[in-house]
């Protein structure tokens, strides 16, 4: 089975990170939390905040793919991890949402954004929230009732899924794949765990 590192590719404008779906099953397994003002307390804030937080990207986290009748797995390294997140900012991605990849939706928006760069002192561990160094977060605000009230609360949603353009930069079969580079190494492990049913 091939394993494919997804780039994005300076000399091409079109690639990035389009919009971040709200989903049921998120490709890299993680689902947010949903934050109500009873979590966080804020000064003058009575009511639900309607903030979900989760993981948009994490890094050499193997993604199984199927595409007609060929099976791979993706990955994106942290420093691919880390300029997506700069370049959806850069280009004021915040506002475009989609709903489980198919319909787009209004009223939700990136509030926050950052990278995992500690293992004790991230905001994410205040809501055991135990993603990898390297891991793209988000918070997004829900203003949209619909969403909040029949996808959320009901939990027909339970992560983030992102939507974008990106290039490929290595393929090869898991036999050839270099033990010399420490986190293609450490991917290959845990891809063979995964085929191994571990």
């Amino acid at each position: 089975m091939n394993i494919i590192e997804l780039i994005l590719d300076d000399n091409d404008d079109l690639t990035g990170i389009e919009a971040i779906s709200v989903v049921e099953n998120p490709a890299i397994e993680e689902d947010f939390i949903a934050l109500k003002s009873d979590e966080i307390k804020l000064a003058e804030v009575d009511k639900e905040k309607r903030i979900l937080m989760g993981a948009a990207l994490i890094p050499n986290k193997p993604i199984y793919r199927r595409n007609e009748d060929q099976e791979f797995y993706i990955f994106f390294s942290k420093e691919t991890v880390s300029k997506a997140s700069q370049l959806y900012l850069k280009k004021g991605k915040q506002g475009a949402a989609t709903l489980e990849h198919q319909e787009k939706i209004t009223g939700l928006t990136v509030v926050e954004s950052w990278i995992i760069e500690d293992d004790i002192h991230d905001k994410s561990r205040k809501y055991s929230l135990n993603m990898p160094i390297g891991t793209w977060m988000v918070s997004m605000k829900v203003d949209n009732d619909e969403i909040w009230n029949d996808y959320v609360k009901t939990g027909k949603v339970k992560g983030f899924s992102i939507e974008g353009y990106f290039a490929d930069k290595v393929e090869m079969p898991k036999e050839k794949l270099s033990a010399e580079d420490k986190d293609a190494e450490e991917l290959l492990n845990k891809i063979t765990d995964v085929l191994n049913g571990k």
